[in-house]
Parts: structure tokens; sequence; C-alpha cells
């Protein structure tokens, strides 16, 4: 089973599946984003989005079904995947492969999103206010597209309230999925 957490930057995806990971030890963290940060360290990524590579998405799918093969442990995935094309592809493929899959989406507004995503980079900004600023402006555009991709999910997406208390959504989300621990 894929238990996927997608929604915007500053949404909580990790802040939940850390959550759910605690509760959940048999579940397994698997996060795509160290897939593209590894391609991009050796491949030009030339619209800066390492989502945009071919490569990325068929990696990602390959990975997790790897890892639900060898481990036979469920798999969660804390990933922003809002662009349609891509969303159809990866998840298509997960189908055809006959995953479990639970599709969730943490819905916050843009102004909390926006909020979150100016805390998290004074906290965590590492002291470089140039790449600080082009780091906020990257994720502020795609912050955009992600709240507008809520009417793009696909059929069977449980929608959450990322407003809510983290514990309450682990507790609905282990619900949902059976996996009340």
């Amino acid at each position: 089973m894929i238990v996927w957490v997608n929604g915007s930057f500053g949404a909580g995806k990790t802040t939940l599946v850390a959550e759910l990971s605690s509760r959940w030890p048999d579940a397994l963290v698997y996060d795509p984003e160290q897939v593209g940060l590894v391609l991009r360290d050796i491949v030009d990524v030339p619209t800066g989005d390492f989502q945009d590579l071919p490569l990325w998405r068929s990696q990602l799918v390959s990975l997790a079904l790897g890892l639900l093969k060898e481990y036979e442990r469920p798999v969660l995935v804390p990933m922003t995947l809002v662009h349609p094309l891509y969303v159809s592809e990866v998840f298509g493929a997960l189908e055809a492969a006959g995953v479990t899959m639970h599709h969730f989406f943490l819905k916050v507004p843009a102004d909390v999103l926006e909020r979150r995503l100016r805390a998290r980079v004074v906290t965590h900004g590492g002291g470089d206010p140039e790449r600080d600023a082009a780091g906020l402006e990257w994720v502020m555009e795609r912050m955009v597209r992600c709240v507008a991709a809520v009417d793009t999910m696909p059929t069977g997406t449980i929608f959450l309230d990322g407003e809510r208390p983290t514990a309450d959504l682990a507790d609905d989300l282990l619900k949902r999925v059976g996996a009340e621990i």
C-alpha cells in the first residue's frame, strides 16, 4: 500500500508523515524529492524543476514499486505532485502495477501557506539572503499552482483540512487506510 500525502509547499506533508511514521512503525517513509536531488546533481534540469524530468517520474515509480516488493510494508510518500499530466503518469503507473494507493491532499488557504513559507525561509534559510529570496520566490510561484490544483486532483483523492492539528489528521488518515494502531 502507498499512502501519498500531497499538498502545497508549506501544507504540512512532511510533518504529517513524521507523525504517521511514529505511530505506524511498519511503514516506510519514501520522499521522492531525494531522487530529484540526486538527478539534479547528475543532469541539467533546464526548467529548474526536477519533476519535469521524465526520468524522475519513472524512477519515482520504480523505487516505490521496489520498496513495496522488497520489504512488503506500507510506504508513506510526502510529495507535492500537482501537474495533471505528471499525476496521471505516476498514479497511472502505480495503478497499472496493482498497487493499493491512498491519495490525500492537504488543503490550506493561500494566505496561511504564504505565512508558513515565509516563516520557514526565515527559520531555515541558511543565512544567504539572495538564496533565501530566490528559494522563497520559487516556492511561492508553485504554491499558487498547488492551491489551484485542488480542482484537478484525481477521483478518489481525500482532501484533508491542513489547518487541523497534525495528531487529528494522523488519526483520520490511519483510520481511512485501515491502519489504526
